[in-house]
């Protein structure tokens, strides 16, 4: 039997799951209710904290499959430390995120915001615009979505590097691949910064005031990673005070972005309501990836996308 956690929306078109298995659904307030006997858990609602809270009730429960990239959500010390199996939706985002900051990077090359700014004012102000070829981009997180981001930024002729665990050259993607350590050193390197590391210990805060001051004044800073890997205070003071050119921010600390936050009003920011990795088809392509998986359970083959839930993510090279 396997549990599905929900959104207030209700559940995806699960049809067809329906014939793998039998399916219970529960939105957070009624999960205690569903999980006993559940061997599999499908988390559709990842920003829910329902789990840990209900965590007593889900003694049969073997594996949990969660509807996202990102399992800084899911994970707390009672599923981390059990032997239940976390499997996330790497290959789901990669290549819509990627287009995403490609976009990005274009809005702000082409001052595309100003144009609709002035559009609306119905002036006609002519200006000249940047190129992105040759432009430096350093990618922060070298998983998949660091590495999209890369491929896609390099067709466009821009100049591509990454930040991961080691330092190293020759990667087929980035080329050259610095140290975590050296972050400081390399942000000065970059036009633009793409923020695409998962949430761990690690990365929380990685891009503060510090980290801001190292940026050249006219670089701009990208993030489809997690919210609190930015400090964002820090991030308003550096566009206050000029020491960055400008951000897109699809992830926050809080989602949804508050009414009151500073951020919405500050010059040289695009704030999206993370919706990058969420293109055409999308829901249909996570039920997919589920059922496959399911299917791999119930036969004893090897899962896809096998969290290390002390690493917090899907290990790769980098």
């Amino acid at each position: 039997m396997t549990a599905v956690l929900c959104d207030e929306s209700g559940a995806p078109d699960l049809s067809e799951v329906e014939d793998l298995t039998e399916l219970r659904l529960a939105t957070g307030h009624d999960l205690a209710s569903v999980l006993p006997g559940a061997q599999a858990l499908f988390v559709w609602d990842f920003t829910s904290a329902a789990l840990a809270d209900v965590w007593p009730s889900a003694s049969t429960l073997r594996w949990v499959h969660t509807a996202s990239a990102g399992v800084d959500r899911l994970l707390f010390p009672g599923l981390v430390g059990s032997d239940v199996v976390v499997t996330n939706s790497r290959g789901v985002f990669e290549q819509a995120i990627a287009e995403y900051v490609l976009g990005c990077i274009l809005a702000f090359a082409k001052d595309l915001t100003g144009t609709v700014t002035l559009q609306a004012e119905r002036r006609w102000r002519h200006r000249e615009s940047e190129r992105i070829a040759g432009r430096r981009a350093l990618i922060i997180g070298t998983g998949p979505i660091g590495r999209a981001t890369a491929r896609l930024l390099a067709a466009a002729d821009m100049r591509v590097a990454g930040l991961g665990r080691r330092s190293r050259t020759g990667d087929p993607d980035f080329g050259r691949v610095h140290a975590q350590g050296d972050l400081l050193e390399v942000l000065g390197w970059a036009d633009y910064v793409v923020m695409a590391a998962p949430l761990t210990e690690q990365t929380c805060g990685m891009l503060d005031r510090t980290a801001f001051r190292s940026m050249k004044p006219s670089a701009r800073l990208v993030n489809v990673g997690r919210g609190p890997t930015v400090v964002e205070d820090d991030l308003v003071d550096a566009l206050r005070n000029g020491e960055i050119a400008g951000a897109a921010l699809d992830v926050f600390t809080e989602e949804p972005l508050p009414a009151t936050s500073a951020l919405w009003d500050m010059p040289g920011l695009i704030v999206s309501p993370h919706m990058s990795g969420d293109a055409e088809g999308w829901e249909d392509e996570l039920v997919r990836l589920f059922a496959e998986n399911l299917r791999h359970w119930q036969t004893g083959q090897p899962l896809r996308n096998v969290v290390d839930k002390q690493l917090g993510y899907v290990p790769t090279s980098g």
